[in-house]
């Protein structure tokens, strides 16, 4: 079973409970270079969701990322939640991101799309024909379950399937952009989120390997890692509680159980997994 493995190529002031703070300097390319020396380590090539604002600080690193035989795909370009955003705004924010990629890369086609903080439901739902209109080839921003209250959708599929621009809980066999959704654990009416982010950082290895097994049992699951999680120099502000808990629980294993996770499953980049060229 070949899962797909994701990175968001963001910078550690861009996590979700920062309440829009900026920072003068950027981790970038030294959070993400221990990221590519473990998927070289063990062969595996992954999807970079990238951030425009941090292509443009670090073309370097893009470049490198490119060259290696990642995907390049786009996180907006200043990671800003897609619900802040009209059709308008959103068209600036691809249209930037494409101009940085255009001088860094050249002429190189971005097939997928992740939205920031999964900010894509139906009250924006027009923000599929836009990605449509960028020739955009998969959207990589559904997580269906509603446990965290900043996103998720409950009943969404939770399968790759063609989705619908009128619902997005549904599938359009005509639509011309794939979604490759988040797979839950799925314990009879449980579901469990346990590949990416702070679910990833707060299960035990043995809990997580058996999940993914039985996942991969009948179906490919898809993971995501924000370099920043695994970076022992990453800035720990004076957050809420839960703010804290959410943002910085676990880090400090965050790269070990990525490196868990390559040696014990399989894994290709977001595009292969879905066969798009």
């Amino acid at each position: 079973m070949i899962n797909a493995l994701s990175i968001d190529l963001e910078d550690w002031y861009h996590a979700e409970l920062m309440a829009g703070r900026r920072a003068s300097f950027s981790q970038a390319a030294e959070a993400t270079q221990p990221v590519l020396d473990l998927l070289d380590r063990y062969q595996t090539k992954a999807s970079f969701f990238v951030v425009g604002e941090v292509a443009e600080r670090n073309p370097d690193l893009i470049r490198s990322v490119f060259q290696k035989g990642h995907e390049i795909g786009c996180h907006t370009f200043s990671h800003k939640l897609l619900w802040s955003l009209d059709e308008t705004l959103f068209r600036e924010e691809l249209e930037r991101f494409h101009a940085v990629m255009k001088k860094i890369l050249g002429e190189v086609k971005i097939k997928g799309f992740r939205a920031p903080c999964f900010s894509i439901d139906n009250r924006n739902r027009w923000a599929l024909r836009v990605l449509a209109d960028f020739g955009y080839q998969y959207d990589a921003s559904i997580f269906p379950l509603k446990i965290n209250p900043l996103y998720g959708i409950s009943g969404a599929p939770t399968h790759p399937y063609r989705i619908s621009f009128e619902n997005v809980k549904e599938e359009d066999p005509r639509s011309p952009l794939w979604e490759y959704p988040f797979r839950p654990l799925m314990i009879g009416r449980l579901k469990i989120p346990i590949s990416g982010g702070v679910y990833l950082r707060m299960l035990p290895i043995p809990f997580l390997h058996w999940g993914l097994k039985r996942i991969n049992r009948s179906h490919p699951f898809l993971v995501y890692f924000h370099p920043w999680e695994g970076y022992e120099n990453t800035p720990r502000l004076r957050l809420p509680l839960y703010s804290r808990v959410i943002t910085y629980y676990g880090c400090r294993s965050a790269l070990k159980k990525l490196e868990f996770l390559l040696k014990n499953f399989k894994f290709a980049r977001v595009d292969q997994v879905l066969g798009l060229r």
